[in-house]
């Protein structure tokens, strides 16, 4: 009896999201030829010019082609007050890891519209940028060879790496943003990025994360299943969050 619970629950809470998010995807994709697909602005960011506090900002958007059915790609995006630029920091798999400026601060992931998984503004932005350039020079899987797509260290990896320096973000990324458990610090178990709870991981294969910030998840090979009580939502593999957005800093 107990073996069937477990198989139901698993086909209810894993299978059965991933096979609507792959539905979907069919609907959403921009097509193969994802090379020629679109990053220009998704329009979230005002002009610099009509930005002169400082900023921070999270974007995650569903990852190239088939990927997208199960995965998000994350990045950080600052302006520290009076710049004149904004500055994107994006981990990829090709090139130098860690990217500046690769693409537009906002720009579509290869086609596919950003959300705004953070967003921080003034003198709160203020004092977390230092924090975060610190946490991006002193990030440990920056060498060439050091990115992994699954289960990490990806892109999710790093913002994962880079928020947990700023816990006061009080944020979580999204469940498909598969990597974020990856122990980018190494430790098997320890508090979770915003300190308000404790998480148990196995090399990014399989955790558990419970947190005041970032709820109850149950990572399976990568894909998160769970319930956010803080912002009230439901977190599926494939399908995200259902319900309240993850938030912004007070």
């Amino acid at each position: 009896m107990l073996s069937r619970v477990m198989l139901s629950l698993f086909v209810l809470l894993y299978l059965l999201p991933i096979g609507i998010s792959a539905v979907l995807h069919q609907f959403t994709s921009v097509g193969a030829d994802w090379r020629t697909a679109d990053r220009s602005s998704a329009g979230h960011l005002p002009p610099i010019a009509e930005n002169q506090g400082a900023m921070v900002r999270v974007f995650a958007a569903p990852t190239v082609r088939w990927r997208g059915i199960f995965a998000v790609h994350s990045w950080i995006v600052i302006k520290p007050e009076g710049a004149t630029s904004y500055t994107r920091y994006d981990y990829t798999a090709w090139g130098t890891p860690i990217r500046v400026n690769g693409f537009a601060a906002d720009g579509r992931w290869f086609g596919r519209h950003p959300e705004v998984v953070f967003a921080a503004d003034g003198e709160v932005a203020a004092a977390m940028i230092p924090r975060i350039q610190a946490a991006i020079e002193a990030y440990a899987w920056r060498n060439l060879g050091d990115y992994r797509a699954w289960p990490g260290p990806n892109s999710n990896t790093f913002v994962a790496a880079v928020l947990a320096a700023v816990p006061e973000t009080l944020v979580a990324l999204p469940p498909t943003a598969i990597g974020k458990d990856f122990p980018h610090d190494g430790s098997w178990a320890g508090l979770t990025g915003s300190g308000t709870g404790i998480r148990f991981t196995l090399g990014g294969y399989a955790g558990l994360t419970i947190g005041w910030v970032e709820g109850i998840e149950l990572n399976i090979l990568g894909g998160v299943a769970g319930i956010d009580i803080r912002r009230p939502a439901l977190k599926l593999p494939g399908l995200g969050r259902l319900g309240l957005p993850a938030g912004t800093a007070p």
